[in-house]
């Protein structure tokens, strides 16, 4: 298994939304229907994320296998937060990742990318997200409490640092 990963293109618009529906499914299936329902992330949301070149995927044999956002940049959702991040220092943040269900390993090659390029990352998922906080605790990421979402929403955040 060879993985690496690449900034998205526009061309691989098709097969990222193709990843993304097979997630929201899986999403579903594990008592997750709610943290993307149906059409989150929306195909505008993804083409602003390839346009701002935060947009990345995972390659394994000249497919992709994951996609995600990755951004050095202060997240407004973490501003405040009900709890306490390890530490305020500037950090990478991780949104929207998801991977084809039959590729392994892929979700924390992604993540373990991420956290070469930036030691000090936050991410956050849907209480009922399960797969994503085991992955999470094997990575070593802590948990540090509940971000209000814009929409009103929840999410349990984690941070992990060197």
């Amino acid at each position: 298994m060879t993985m690496m990963i690449r900034k998205t293109i526009t061309d691989d618009l098709a097969e990222v939304m193709r990843i993304y529906a097979g997630a929201r499914e899986f999403m579903r299936e594990s008592g997750n229907p709610a943290q993307w329902g149906d059409t989150h992330p929306a195909r505008e949301l993804s083409e602003r994320d390839i346009a701002e070149g935060k947009s990345y995927v995972c390659v394994e044999d000249g497919g992709i296998a994951a996609v995600f956002y990755f951004g050095v940049e202060r997240d407004p959702i973490y501003d405040t937060i009900d709890g306490a991040w390890l530490n305020d220092e500037p950090c990478g943040v991780v949104h929207r990742l998801a991977k084809r269900r039959d590729v392994k390993g892929a979700g924390a090659f992604c993540i373990d990318w991420c956290f070469e390029r930036c030691g000090n990352i936050k991410i956050d998922t849907h209480r009922d997200n399960a797969p994503m906080q085991k992955l999470l605790g094997k990575l070593g990421f802590a948990y540090c409490g509940v971000v209000q979402m814009p929409d009103g929403g929840e999410r349990i955040a984690f941070q992990k640092s060197k």
